[in-house]
């Protein structure tokens, strides 16, 4: 059974960076759609970025964003480590949430997500 575990949320002043990792234990997730949502409190969670599988090791394969974090966040994988990374620079306090990593059903970020982990706090502070 693959599980999901992120990391690398923490508190940050506006206008700073993070970068989240998720990594999956018990097996790979090279093959499958990738990507980050996110849940404010008191809010539904929402999609934030995803990617396609294909491409090389690296990415190169088509990449999604929501449009309030364009620009200013970028979706990438590492296949050998078995990573997917969210860098999120120009953080504002709206970007404030719970950060989901997820595995899509298929291919494509056009799938629907099926794989969750636990979660990683993100606080922006004014």
């Amino acid at each position: 059974q693959v599980q999901l575990v992120e990391s690398g949320g923490g508190l940050v002043q506006a206008g700073g960076s993070l970068r989240l990792s998720c990594t999956a234990s018990g097996g790979t997730f090279s093959r499958y759609a990738m990507g980050w949502f996110r849940q404010a409190p008191g809010k539904e969670r929402e999609f934030v970025a995803a990617f396609n599988w294909g491409g090389g090791p690296t990415g190169g394969s088509p990449t999604y964003y929501t449009d309030s974090v364009k620009g200013r966040f970028t979706i990438s994988r590492d296949n050998a480590k078995n990573l997917v990374h969210l860098q999120m620079n120009s953080l504002k306090p709206e970007d404030t949430a719970v950060y989901y990593c997820t595995q899509y059903h298929g291919q494509t970020y056009f799938s629907s997500p099926e794989l969750w982990g636990q979660g990683t706090q993100v606080t922006v502070s004014p």
